[in-house]
């Protein structure tokens, strides 16, 4: 009861006329920003707190308008991914394996209505959770130290072989591929260089949204211009602008995993809606089996990740509010806009301002669903890209790309890194190698390599400490499962099929 009338008080904070003004604001220019590949929502939320802090917004107002830049930001990656094939940011790299497809057959509007409803749904399930379950999550989440998160990130990795489809050697090798990008750079023990060819501009390793947008908007413009040469079209127009019942129905299931998984992921600290969205998918793969048509254009394959994406990012606020521990890049850049407002996260600010605390975890509430009623009737005006040649297209997409890619550091050499990874790209999407393994490898491989040098660190070289604790255990086990379930699968589809050789 005390929850509710805490919950009751922060819908009284948020429901302000200007409070709502800040948070369709946020939403909206949110959109945008996602919309924009390379930029997402950590830019979107560093351009927007010196504006606030200008306007002399009071804290609960400030911070509801970044959270709900934020949200935006997450809803907006969705589009390109879906329309164009070109990830928004690194989370939305899971859609594009069925969006796009659903798009090329005719479904760019159902993709995206249904897209924006998973979402909604996730982080819905994600806001209830935080309201019932912060503090008891957020003390939880403190138990993954390094050994623990590089374990994590162990069994993400196995999870790729979810991908593999009749290709499992093309995506381990993609897989190894993005293992070996992650290592280009200085190493941050030793000071040495590795890989870098004495190039000091790789000194710092290769950006991902260099190599995002490169291997995704460098080849597909590559691709567009050679269906173009061919006589072909890219993406055929898009009629129904709207899921049906039954479709929401067939994706309900897949949804609500979705969303549970992304909170989960998003709790912890520094795990991320990438490696969230991608766990979601691919144990909705597995479970499915061989009757889905993952990566074909199978709503379940859209579903999961979107719902997952959208509770990662609310999940995302629980350690930093309750711990001040940031849970993603983006909280990190919110948990400095705090400061700039003498604001101490933690387990007294549920007590000293729960005006702050619960006004925001209203705001999520309405923020969410402004963005349902944004997204929806604006999907006829995103799919009017569709409509748009491709001799108009191209030249728009290189430009924005180019944009996103010259604003990380100013230098030409990335537009030219960009080009040649682009280059890359298109032979390896020629000869049917999932990008999709290697941008994954190359996001994980950091984070492996992270995490494992500080456990090490802790144990003193010991590697028992990988596998020491309860969760360390736990996380192993997950991973042992989804090394044997694929074989025992195997196994029982030869044997079956043993069977009726036999019988006939």
């Amino acid at each position: 009861m005390d929850t509710l009338s805490l919950l009751g008080q922060g819908f009284g904070v948020a429901m302000t006329p200007y409070n709502l003004t800040a948070a369709l604001i946020g939403t909206f220019i949110g959109t945008i920003v996602g919309l924009l590949p390379g930029l997402g929502p950590i830019n979107g939320v560093a351009l927007l707190i010196p504006v606030a802090f200008a306007l002399g917004l009071p804290p609960e107002s400030a911070l509801i308008l970044l959270a709900a830049v934020y949200l935006g930001c997450e809803y907006g990656g969705r589009i390109s991914s879906i329309l164009l094939n070109i990830p928004g940011e690194a989370s939305t790299l899971m859609t594009t394996l069925d969006g796009y497809p659903m798009a090329r057959q005719g479904l760019a509007g159902v993709a995206l209505s249904l897209s924006a409803w998973s979402s909604f749904v996730g982080a819905f399930i994600a806001i209830i959770g935080m309201v019932l379950f912060a503090p008891l999550l957020a003390q939880w989440a403190i138990a993954f130290g390094p050994a623990e998160y590089f374990v994590l990130m162990v069994f993400a990795i196995v999870c790729l072989g979810g991908m593999a489809g009749d290709k499992p050697v093309k995506t381990l090798v993609s897989a190894l591929l993005g293992l070996f990008l992650a290592t280009i750079g200085i190493d941050a023990n030793s000071g040495v260089y590795r890989f870098t060819g004495d190039n000091v501009h790789l000194a710092d390793g290769i950006q991902f949204v260099v190599l995002v947008l490169g291997l995704f908007s460098v080849s597909e413009i590559l691709l567009m211009l050679e269906k173009t040469h061919h006589g072909q079209t890219a993406i055929k127009a898009s009629g129904r602008m709207m899921f049906n019942f039954k479709e929401v129905t067939f994706t309900f299931m897949t949804t609500l995993r979705g969303g549970l998984i992304g909170f989960v992921f998003g709790v912890l600290p520094g795990a991320g809606a990438t490696i969230s969205s991608a766990v979601a998918y691919m144990s909705e793969k597995n479970l499915i089996g061989p009757k889905g048509k993952f990566g074909q254009g199978d709503m379940r394959g859209l579903a999961a990740p979107e719902s997952s994406i959208g509770a990662c990012a609310c999940g995302n606020l629980i350690p930093m509010l309750t711990l001040g521990v940031p849970g993603s890049g983006t909280t990190a850049v919110m948990l400095g806009a705090l400061s700039l407002y003498n604001i101490t996260p933690g387990p007294l600010l549920f007590q000293n301002q729960p005006d702050i605390v619960w006004g925001l975890i209203a705001s999520l509430f309405i923020a969410n669903i402004m963005l349902l009623i944004l997204n929806v009737p604006m999907i006829r005006v995103f799919t009017s890209i569709l409509s748009v040649p491709n001799w108009a297209l191209v030249p728009l997409i290189a430009i924005i790309t180019s944009i996103g890619v010259y604003a990380v550091h100013a230098t030409t050499f990335d537009l030219l890194l960009m080009v040649g990874i682009g280059v890359f790209g298109y032979v390896l999407r020629k000869l049917d190698f999932p990008l999709s393994a290697l941008l994954l490898g190359f996001v994980l491989g950091g984070l492996m390599e992270d995490n494992l040098r500080r456990a090490l660190s802790i144990s003193n070289g010991n590697l028992g400490i990988l596998w020491a604790s309860p969760i360390s255990i736990g996380c192993w086990v997950l991973v042992v499962a989804m090394l044997v379930l694929p074989i025992v699968r195997i196994l029982r589809k030869r044997a079956a099929l043993r069977r009726k050789l036999a019988n006939a």
